[in-house]
């Protein structure tokens, strides 16, 4: 398993949710 690839995905996944929630708000 490579840590960075799982890295960049985990990176991905919390900036769309942080993205979702500000414009949530």
């Amino acid at each position: 398993m490579s840590y960075q690839r799982y890295s960049e995905e985990f990176k991905r996944e919390a900036v769309k949710q942080v993205t979702e929630r500000g414009h949530s708000v």
